[in-house]
């Protein structure tokens, strides 16, 4: 995968950053996590959801990761809504083929 499968095109300046920032993160693993998932919600989260997610974008690439793969627990400020979807998104109970 090269990056994003959505058009910006119909989203406002804020949420095309937000997706931009999403994709380009550092480690390719994290724009894979990030980018996909800001893929598939950027259009619907709301303007609180945008701020949270923002925040998230806004964490090192290595203790993010270490979040979602459960090697560490998330600090509480960070552990919102938004953020268990994100994991939610990227859980898996079976092989992905």
């Amino acid at each position: 995968m090269s990056g994003t499968t959505r058009t910006s095109a119909d989203l406002d300046p804020r949420r095309r950053r937000t997706l931009f920032r999403a994709w380009h993160r550092g480690i390719r693993e994290m724009d894979l996590i990030m980018g996909r998932f800001a893929d598939a919600e950027i259009g619907t989260f709301t303007e609180e959801e945008l701020t949270t997610f923002e925040a998230l974008i806004e964490v090192p690439d290595r203790d993010l990761f270490r979040w979602l793969t459960g090697e560490d627990a998330a600090p509480t400020n960070y552990d919102t809504p938004v953020y268990r979807r994100l994991k939610a998104f990227h859980k898996h109970d079976a092989p992905i083929h």
